[in-house]
């Protein structure tokens, strides 16, 4: 069953660019370039979320060749549920805050 908290950034960036099979450089790149180049993930940083990710079943290792240590890693169903999840959940973010605003043309 998915989790229902709130995502960090990072890990909502990382679940979206693995719509698509990706290793951890073009992780790294695509969330840059998702984030508009605001959010740079270091090595350690990703690969501590890829474990945690991996635990949690929000995502898989794909089989790769026997003596490459590049890894591809791709979004499961339940991580993309949990994407959906932190959709919804920031759209009604914006959604309460343009009424108080009063800015509800966002």
């Amino acid at each position: 069953m998915p989790e229902s908290t709130a995502l960090t950034e990072a890990v909502y960036y990382i679940l979206l660019s693995l719509y698509e099979p990706m290793h951890g450089y073009g992780i790294m790149q695509n969330v840059s370039k998702l984030s508009g180049d605001r959010l740079t993930l270091a090595a350690g940083t990703l690969y501590g979320a890829l474990s945690t990710l991996l635990e949690r079943g929000w995502i898989q290792s794909l089989p790769g060749e026997t003596n490459s240590r590049k890894k591809e890693y791709v979004i499961t169903a339940a991580g993309k549920q949990v994407v959906q999840n932190e959709y919804s959940r920031l759209k009604e973010l914006i959604e309460n805050g343009a009424k108080i605003i009063g800015r509800a043309d966002l």
